[in-house]
């Protein structure tokens, strides 16, 4: 399994309410749709330098690079980057020290 984490920071003059708003309520439907995805966790950021943090998880970082390749995944960057002025995909190694 792979696992991308996408760190965001909102465009100037978008208020922290609208982001919010925006990225649970517009953006994550979108997000849920990505063609391969298993899973997606959406972050608000309460304190710090970004204000949201996503996690996508795919069967490979071939499977997320498709899938951004897609229609639909140009519409998912689209839609981001009319909110974000900042956006850093990680890729990341999960490691469980406890939880379900």
């Amino acid at each position: 399994m792979f696992k991308a984490a996408i760190l965001l920071k909102r465009k100037d003059g978008v208020g922290k309410d609208e982001f919010a708003d925006w990225w649970l309520n517009r953006h994550a439907p979108l997000a849920r749709d990505l063609p391969g995805v298993r899973r997606v966790v959406f972050n608000l950021v309460t304190d710090g330098p970004y204000d949201g943090i996503s996690e996508l998880w795919f069967d490979s970082a071939a499977a997320l690079e498709a899938a951004y390749a897609s229609e639909h995944g140009r519409r998912v960057a689209a839609d981001t980057l009319s909110m974000v002025a900042e956006r850093t995909r990680l890729p990341v190694a999960e490691h469980v020290i406890k939880g379900e």
